[in-house]
């Protein structure tokens, strides 16, 4: 870049023309994608181009050539001490004779958003985005990539490109977040679909960058930040889907952990509670209770008596094969001992007719056969 060490090394034994041979330093091109020469180019100055790198010769803004192997070159410009500044002085015109250094290597580079993407949800209305990330990229054509960027945006300095690049790759993002909104994608879905997005981006690219002379190879490590309450709204809804339960249902469960935290919280809201009801403080151990027993029961799966599928405890009918989980009673068939749901007619084991099985079932607590029709069992008293 401009402002560094100068890489243009004096010709040995001097010339009558003060010809110098000029060459791109490596340690100086790390990371910077072009390099200007620091000076106007003499009669028979020298460049030396290595493999991986494009010199461009130019004057008076038009390219006369393009050295793209490996070696050393000659220049010849008319901008001599003698001859220059005659020219100059006769005709009020001096030569600009130039030379640029292209780097022919992929560069890593990052983006973020200045502004931020204003993205509406239905369910949170406007939401400020920011987006961050890192993207790959080289300069494919250099007679285009010169024209384009030296030519007609003026820019001279890897910096001032790769400022530009970066507004460019966000503008980008912003388009495909566009377009994958009016397909329906939310907020909350953006953590799950980063790299589509990263794909939707690199797709884009060849038709925006391709007129610059640049290939961009690849988008990664993109982050797109929410604002604070949306992403812990987006956290919540994860944590539901994991545990399997509502919004009500997970409230309650967090108020349980938050009680459980802080002994004194737990009587503070049980003693509340009493008041307002009257019951005294011991309701809100009772209120506790009754909720956690609650949580347990409702985030809990069970087994579907006809074909074992583990389903939410809470669940009307088996997702699997429709069986209503509400009679979820089994009989012992009469004749092969085989634990059929209530409702079939034939035995799935042996085919026998289930009419007169169903007149005993099982206790679900001890396991005791007992009678179809008794609401406790007598063996151990529990419920059926």
């Amino acid at each position: 870049m401009i402002g560094k060490k100068s890489n243009v090394i004096p010709s040995k034994g001097g010339s009558l023309f003060g010809s110098t041979t000029v060459a791109w330093e490596t340690q100086f091109k790390e990371g910077n994608a072009m390099w200007k020469v620091p000076r106007l180019i003499r009669l028979n100055d020298n460049i030396v181009v290595r493999e991986d790198e494009t010199a461009i010769f130019l004057r008076d803004g038009k390219i006369l050539a393009t050295f793209d192997q490996p070696n050393r070159y000659a220049l010849t410009d008319i901008n001599a001490p003698i001859v220059g500044p005659l020219i100059k002085e006769l005709s009020g015109v001096q030569q600009q004779a130039e030379v640029y250094y292209i780097q022919r290597r992929f560069i890593d580079g990052k983006f973020g958003s200045a502004e931020p993407f204003q993205f509406t949800d239905p369910t949170f209305g406007v939401v400020n985005l920011r987006v961050f990330g890192e993207y790959r990229w080289k300069i494919s054509s250099p007679e285009v990539f010169i024209s384009q960027f030296v030519g007609t945006l003026n820019l001279e300095t890897s910096g001032e490109v790769e400022d530009r690049l970066k507004e460019q790759v966000v503008i980008l993002l912003y388009s495909a977040l566009g377009k994958m909104k009016e397909q329906g994608l939310k907020v909350t879905d953006l953590p799950s679909n980063l790299t589509t997005i990263e794909q939707a981006v690199l797709a884009m690219a060849p038709d925006n960058f391709q007129q610059y002379g640049i290939e961009i190879n690849k988008i990664q490590q993109l982050n797109i930040s929410l604002p604070d309450e949306v992403q812990k709204a987006v956290d919540t809804r994860s944590e539901m889907s994991v545990l399997g339960v509502n919004y009500m249902q997970y409230q309650a469960g967090q108020a349980m952990v938050d009680a459980a935290k802080n002994t004194s919280g737990v009587a503070g809201i049980g003693a509340g509670l009493g008041v307002g009801i009257g019951a005294g403080a011991g309701m809100g151990y009772a209120f506790s209770g009754q909720m956690s027993n609650m949580m347990q029961q409702q985030s809990a799966g069970k087994n579907c008596p006809k074909c074992g599928s583990v389903v939410p405890a809470n669940t009307s009918f088996c997702p699997n094969c429709g069986f209503n989980m509400q009679q979820s009673q089994t009989y012992a068939c009469s004749k092969c001992g085989t634990q059929v749901p209530a409702g079939t007619k034939f035995c799935p084991n042996c085919g026998n007719s289930m009419a007169t099985s169903e007149q005993k079932k099982k206790c679900p607590n001890c396991g005791s056969e007992i009678d179809a029709k008794v609401k406790f069992c007598p063996n151990c008293g529990k419920g059926v």
